[in-house]
């Protein structure tokens, strides 16, 4: 998606991670192992966001850390998250407690000829803050279209928007990414001069997350066939394009 929230080509997702980076906006974000990886502008930051379908929050509960996995969605300058009212995650963030988010793309194996320089190809966005309960109603329906949209483009036309009640039930907060930063891999594998020339296969396996047929209801059986946002499914870079990747190692 486009910093407003449009669809995001993989050439120029590309010509995001490989621009020149902008200083970390905090100590905390600013990427220290492997540096040269990390990345501060919010367009290669959002290009990560927009792809990934599944965050990770983090944060202190009665003096343990928890970290719990949920749906998310990026509108402009924020990320939004939902859930049940009795989300103990969502509880704790709503009282302004700090908070990290993390999304991870994972694009490739990385196979070295030693087992030390084995690694993977990927995109990592980390957000550190404190999360914002909204309580304006038009906001949390533009919450509930938001990751919806994020989810499935174009479902959200189709679906039933939430009642009252289903607003009710549902606490959403949102929270600031102007504290983040982003890790990207790309590449094959960084070899030690010394095992290079071993008999074994060297470099990277790409990974990509495919969409299989569609499954209908089978207990309400549908009377609509698939639309098309549902047959033609697909997410972050597809064949062909993939290769638009395999850049130098940094």
């Amino acid at each position: 998606m486009s910093p407003e929230g449009g669809a995001r080509t993989v050439s120029e997702t590309k010509r995001l991670v490989e621009r020149p980076n902008q200083p970390a906006p905090s100590p905390r974000v600013r990427v220290r192992r492997l540096a040269e990886r990390g990345h501060y502008e919010s367009s290669t930051i959002y290009s990560i966001l927009d792809e990934g379908l599944v965050c990770h929050i983090g944060f202190g509960e009665a003096g343990s850390p928890v970290v719990i996995p949920t749906a998310y969605a990026r509108n402009g300058d924020l990320i939004y998250l939902h859930g049940a009212v009795g989300n103990a995650a969502l509880r704790a963030l709503a009282t302004g407690a700090p908070a990290c988010v993390t999304v991870t793309l994972v694009d490739g194996l990385v196979l070295a000829r030693s087992a030390f320089h084995h690694s993977l190809n990927y995109r990592s966005v980390v957000i550190f803050g404190c999360a914002t309960e909204v309580t304006d109603i038009e906001e949390k329906r533009m919450a509930f279209t938001a990751i919806v949209e994020h989810i499935v483009p174009g479902r959200a036309a189709d679906a039933r928007p939430p009642s009252d009640a289903e607003v009710r039930a549902t606490r959403v907060v949102s929270m600031s990414i102007s504290e983040a930063s982003a890790k990207v891999r790309v590449g094959g594998p960084n070899d030690d001069p010394e095992d290079v020339s071993r008999s074994v296969w060297a470099g990277h396996v790409p990974l990509r997350l495919v969409a299989d047929v569609p499954v209908p209801d089978r207990d309400h059986p549908p009377s609509a066939p698939p639309p098309r946002y549902v047959r033609d499914y697909a997410r972050g870079p597809q064949p062909g394009d993939r290769e638009g990747w395999a850049v130098p190692n940094r």
